[in-house]
Order: C-alpha cells, then structure tokens, then sequence
C-alpha cells in the first residue's frame, strides 16, 4: 500500500512539474525515435535525474527518520 502512494505521488509530481513547464522527458539525452508505424521512446535522461532526486530524498529521510 505504502509502494502504491509513493507511486501515486511521484506521479502527481511529474504531472504538476510538466504543467509548471519542466522538460521531464524532453531532456538531452531522452530517446525518441518514429518509423512508419512505430514508436520508440526512453527518457534515459530524465530517469537518471529521477533516479537521483529519490535517492537524496530517501538518504534524508533514512538519517533523520530511521533508526
């Protein structure tokens, strides 16, 4: 249920982000590619950034919140 709420607010922050005007999947290094009746799309970069801003936040949170 926790993993869920996670998910579910790591959504609405990606979700407002685009809103408010940051390129999240947009960035350099973000793949797109499009064939005649294909899509390709992996946000490599934008994972990474993810993938950092989480790591920083559950470091703080394990310092000061666990035991």
């Amino acid at each position: 249920m926790t993993a869920g709420i996670v998910l579910f607010l790591a959504g609405g922050a990606l979700y407002l982000a685009s809103k408010v005007g940051l390129p999240f999947g947009r960035l350099p290094g973000d793949i797109s590619w499009e064939g005649k009746n294909f899509r390709f799309f992996a946000p490599i970069t934008s994972m990474i950034v993810v993938s950092l801003i989480l790591t920083i936040i559950l470091n703080v949170i394990s310092k000061f919140g666990g035991k």
